[in-house]
């Protein structure tokens, strides 16, 4: 009986060991679109957690057109890595992505942005991680709304900045669900004014949102939002530019980012009023787990995964990320 008990557990830790020699050998990529951004820094810093716990090795790749994306999923093959994640710079490069990632034998999962194929309908053969772009612009579109009642702004007199950056359907869904809100509320269609980003960071929407403002300069009450923080930042500082004051402009932005969280720390208030901070945790370390576990188990993650976001203003951000498992 000794015997065969030792012999059960000898069988034991030889799986057991196989398996962690196996983990071991398991290697993951994790592509994004702008590695310099805070939020796919946090991302993969995520994805780096996820890779200490379960003891894989982390490829971490920026990649910002469609020749880095191919450069990347060949050079993760040369690696011999098993499967990536990957935020596309373009998610019109779905067919071409899944092709290379099929002839280097890797596993795909795309996080945040979904791939669509040439029809542009999404590639739902990869499963994806992403936000509900809808409900986190409802969620911009209320928080706008209830400040400015809770400030007796009356509607008519208020011009509404929307940020767009029509190329990413995320784009468009975030600002459509921010306007929803809006018009189920009474603003008035025709104050809603299309700012045009040639991209999408601050500069970009501080120059569409000037063009807007100049034009429209009989208004002097705003709200903006749009894709993220940075097309929100750039439009209070563009109605900083030309002279509206902080106290008559409610700007609300997505992502969480740290120039959002800077604003907050200023003495004074600005014109950005608030964000809908994403957690990039699950978009980080959820997805390299699922990763691994398809690679090692053979457990495929779920079709599609949404995520969503929750409001911080400047007197509860810090709860905010607290409660999302952000540090400072």
């Amino acid at each position: 009986m000794r015997i065969w008990k030792n012999a059960l557990l000898a069988g034991a830790l030889a799986l057991m060991s196989t398996g962690l020699a196996y983990a071991e050998d398991v290697k993951i990529g994790f592509v994004v679109k702008q590695p310099e951004e805070p939020w796919f820094q946090d991302e993969w810093k995520f994805a780096e957690m996820a890779a200490q716990e379960k003891g894989f090795e982390l490829v971490q790749i920026g990649a910002q057109d469609g020749e880095q994306v191919q450069s990347a999923i060949d050079n993760l093959g040369a690696q011999g890595a098993q499967g990536f994640i990957i935020c596309t710079p373009d998610v019109k490069l779905g067919p071409g992505i899944v092709a290379k990632a099929a002839a280097n034998d890797l596993k795909l999962m795309t996080v945040d942005d979904r791939l669509v194929d040439n029809e542009g309908n999404p590639i739902e053969s990869v499963p994806h991680m992403g936000i509900s772009a809808t409900k986190i612009g409802e969620a911009v579109g209320q928080a706008i709304v209830d400040e400015i009642k809770n400030r007796g702004w009356e509607m008519a007199e208020v011009g509404a900045l929307r940020l767009s950056y029509d190329q990413l359907p995320t784009a468009v869904d975030r600002v459509e669900g921010a306007i929803s809100v809006l018009e189920a509320n009474g603003f008035p269609k025709d104050q809603i004014f299309d700012a045009p980003q040639a991209k999408t960071d601050t500069e970009a929407a501080l120059n569409a949102a000037t063009t807007v403002l100049n034009r429209e300069a009989g208004l002097k009450k705003w709200v903006a939002f749009g894709l993220n923080d940075e097309a929100v930042l750039g439009a209070v500082r563009a109605t900083e530019s030309v002279g509206i004051p902080s106290e008559n402009v409610i700007g609300v932005g997505i992502g969480g980012a740290d120039s959002a969280i800077n604003e907050f720390k200023k003495a004074e208030p600005t014109g950005f009023y608030g964000t809908v901070i994403i957690s990039p945790k699950r978009h980080g370390y959820e997805t390299a787990v699922n990763m691994y576990e398809w690679i090692v188990d053979g457990t495929e993650p779920e079709g599609l995964i949404l995520t969503s976001g929750q409001l911080a203003l400047r007197d509860d951000y810090q709860q905010v990320r607290q409660d999302l498992g952000i540090s400072e």
